[in-house]
């Protein structure tokens, strides 16, 4: 009899135990399917750390080790961080776009060190299509590949680089354009579908960047039609951000006008007119709204389609550099022009920043 309650004691724990690691294998799968349901994006727009061009420029303090670090723990925490590069990373070459004594043409040259500066502030996904990108010609674009090929960093850029990487067995790609003759070309609407079309049937996720626009405080509207500025054709985005969602882009950021501009929801996917100026130092002139910014934070679903976000409002002041803004200034302005420029396509902006769509 002793033996028999020792065996049935035995035999409930045995079952107790059994459904103890079925019961937790089933929530840690269940809860790792609600994790892979969705993919988090954080975007942001122009960086330039500092400039080693023209010579005696000063960089920033602590070699630009502390620049990114405020901002670290928000890039760093969603499964894809992405950035345009606003210049190229090289050590010597010469400008092919400004003359060493240049008074009004700027050009950069971002040390190839500060490369660790993006990979550990969290960066995965860089564009190298801007106007910036090729100040030093060749050796400059060949040069920053070269810097975030070796850190590990995704990117695209010149006519034919299509970056890609894989996140819960889904393979996100990124295409950027700009308005240069080196990168695929925003003024060229179709081969821009032509492109994308190409990237959706090799992709599940397909993000498109595009620098363009005009830049400035009186540039923050989105028009319809073309934009063009001292005599360049920078797009028309309306057009060109539609279009490339109508051929199965998932997510549309623009930069280039150094000032933030409206979000609209197309499709039910996401499109950022312009995430404004991010961390540029010394160059650049901070003054009113182009020293406010953010960082974007996106969740989307394993098909693509926009899910729900949220504005992190940061600011800048000279010399320059990503700050958390307590005033957080930029959601209302962001909330303002999205609902002047796209009307029903607008997203929703509360308060604290959350953004959805009706």
């Amino acid at each position: 009899m002793f033996i028999n309650k020792k065996a049935t004691t035995l035999f409930i724990f045995l079952l107790l135990f059994c459904f103890y690691i079925t019961s937790n294998a089933f929530w840690q799968e269940s809860a790792s399917k609600q994790t892979k349901d969705k993919i988090s994006f954080a975007a942001v727009g122009d960086i330039m750390m500092g400039t080693t061009w023209p010579e005696g420029l000063a960089l920033p303090p602590n070699d630009g080790a502390d620049i990114l670090k405020e901002i670290t723990p928000i890039l760093s925490k969603v499964d894809i961080a992405f950035g345009n590069l606003e210049g190229p990373m090289l050590e010597g070459g010469k400008s092919t776009k400004c003359a060493s004594k240049s008074i009004n043409c700027f050009a950069f040259r971002v040390p190839t060190r500060y490369g660790k500066h993006l990979k550990d502030a969290g960066f995965d996904f860089i564009s190298l299509a801007n106007n910036h990108a090729n100040d030093f010609g060749a050796y400059g674009m060949e040069s920053s590949q070269k810097v975030l090929d070796d850190l590990g960093i995704v990117h695209s850029g010149p006519i034919g680089s299509i970056g890609s990487l894989t996140i819960n067995n889904k393979k996100v790609s990124l295409v950027a354009f700009a308005t240069n003759g080196v990168s695929y070309n925003i003024n060229d609407v179709e081969t821009a579908k032509k492109v994308v079309s190409e990237t959706v049937k090799k992709s599940d996720i397909v993000i498109v960047s595009f620098h363009g626009g005009a830049e400035g405080e009186t540039h923050q509207n989105v028009p319809n039609g073309r934009e063009v500025y001292l005599g360049e054709e920078r797009g028309d985005l309306r057009k060109f951000a539609r279009a490339v969602v109508d051929v199965g882009a998932d997510l549309v950021i623009g930069h280039g006008p150094h000032v933030v501009r409206g979000m609209e929801v197309y499709k039910e996917r996401l499109i950022a007119y312009s995430l404004g100026n991010f961390a540029t130092y010394g160059a650049f002139n901070l003054e009113g709204a182009k020293g406010l910014s953010l960082i974007l934070e996106i969740d989307i679903d394993n098909e693509g389609k926009f899910l729900s976000g949220k504005i992190h409002p940061l600011k800048q002041e000279k010399p320059g550099g990503p700050k958390t803004d307590p005033e957080k200034k930029v959601i209302s302005v962001i909330k303002s022009l999205s609902q002047e420029d796209f009307a029903d396509t607008s997203i929703k902006v509360a308060e604290d920043g959350a953004i959805s769509f009706p």
